[in-house]
């Protein structure tokens, strides 16, 4: 019998390289179901590197409140809060990635809300629209 010493690692690299081969497959079939890698601001993964949105929502199908805000970005204010209009970090990284001061964020009145509530607006530097309701731990790019 053969002591521990002298067995073949043999056994040890085919699990090893088993185990990288299904994290692999579980990662492909996780982005798949995320719809995949995509252009900046698509919904898939910038051409940065990184990751963006949950989906698309058209600006007619945002609540009330949402599009009474983007009309007030549009139009350049008054703001309801003083910190609309203040520098979104993008800390989450779920926006594509872009230079700091790129995105813009601005409230969305939340009814029955003490406080300025979950609900945002982020605009990027081009024109794009971002929508939230969980505070930043999701967006939707806002098509027109």
């Amino acid at each position: 019998m053969a002591s521990p010493s002298s067995r073949s690692p043999r056994p040890l690299v085919a699990v090893a390289g088993l185990a990288i081969v299904v994290v692999l497959l579980l990662g492909a079939g996780w982005l798949a179901s995320r719809g995949g890698a995509a252009p900046a601001g698509s919904g898939g993964t910038s051409a940065a590197g990184g990751s963006t949105t949950a989906g698309t929502v058209r600006a007619a199908d945002l609540p009330p409140e949402a599009r009474h805000t983007l009309a007030l970005v549009k139009s350049g204010g008054p703001y309801p809060y003083a910190r609309d209009g203040i520098v979104f970090s993008n800390r989450e990284g779920l926006l594509p990635r872009e230079p700091s001061g790129y995105y813009r964020e601005y409230t969305v009145v939340t009814p029955g809300s003490a406080d300025r509530g979950a609900r945002r607006i982020i605009v990027g530097q081009q024109g794009e629209d971002y929508y939230t309701d969980d505070h930043y731990a999701s967006f939707r790019e806002v098509l027109p």
